[in-house]
């Protein structure tokens, strides 16, 4: 992962959990949506502030590893990074962690990452704003050098 490391944390809700009483699989993309939003928050700029700039960012790719399960009430650290920024992409990668009462050292639970495009309103690809480039690539841990260029 980057240097720059962005860490949140979120506590395991009951209705996050399945019949067998650990996290359903898909609520990690929920974390990974926790991490990602508080990361461009504190970093870059809120998702309300993009789309008053007339695009937004879905997700158009996505891979998880599970490592170990999380239970209700778990208190989990989301840690994630901007892996790679193009001129209309962005990828972030994400590590999730429990703090293991009994070991100094937490438990990885989850590693994935997603994959972001910028589009208009209308759903059609468009560059990211400069101002956004310059200060999502200061994060980057892999920048595409026409990005850098302009």
């Amino acid at each position: 992962m980057s240097e720059h490391v962005f860490s949140t944390t979120v506590r395991v809700l009951y209705g996050d959990t399945d019949a067998g009483g650990v996290v359903y699989n898909a609520n990690y993309l929920r974390y990974f949506e926790i991490g990602r939003t508080e990361l461009m928050r504190e970093w870059i700029c809120s998702y309300s502030e993009i789309e008053k700039l007339g695009f937004v960012l879905p997700v158009t790719e996505s891979w998880l590893r599970y490592k170990a399960p999380a239970f209700y009430d778990d208190l989990l650290t989301i840690e994630t990074t901007i892996a790679e920024l193009g001129h209309i992409k962005c990828k972030f990668s994400y590590k999730i962690y429990r703090q293991q009462e009994q070991e100094a050292r937490p438990k990885l639970l989850v590693k994935g990452y997603t994959v972001h495009a910028a589009i208009t309103k209308a759903g059609k690809l468009t560059r990211l704003p400069e101002h956004i480039l310059e200060k999502i690539g200061h994060y980057a841990s892999q920048t595409d050098k026409k990005t850098k260029q302009g």
